[in-house]
């Protein structure tokens, strides 16, 4: 077996079946520009493709206001699929903590109240 297959990772460098969305990759966990991109394009491909359902289904039963419908469900069905995906969360920056930090306390003290 090859060193690449022990270690778990893929030819292009990035762990293999992370669970991240597309484009973002599993060394930058912050998104980014990659995570905007991916937010943008689960919406604007949601509304096109429900807005082509829509149309479809207004010419079928001689409608007029499904396609606008099926727009708004696509923008909703984006943002419900990116923000499922953990791309719209908003994240700490490595420099600032919050109250609610877990672990140990400066000192190493974990029993400290």
């Amino acid at each position: 077996m090859s060193e690449r297959k022990r270690s778990g990772k893929s030819g292009s460098g990035r762990l293999s079946g992370t669970g991240s969305a597309p484009g973002v990759s599993a060394e930058n966990s912050d998104g980014g520009y990659n995570a905007g991109m991916a937010v943008f394009s689960y919406i604007i491909g949601g509304i096109i493709v429900w807005s082509l359902i829509g149309w479809g289904l207004d010419n079928l039963w001689g409608s007029r206001w499904i396609v606008l419908a099926g727009a708004l469900l696509g923008a909703a069905g984006g943002f419900y699929l990116s923000h499922m995906h953990g791309l719209t969360s908003q994240r700490n920056t490595a420099g600032k903590s919050g109250a609610d930090d877990s672990g140990p306390s400066a000192d190493g003290n974990t029993d400290a109240k």
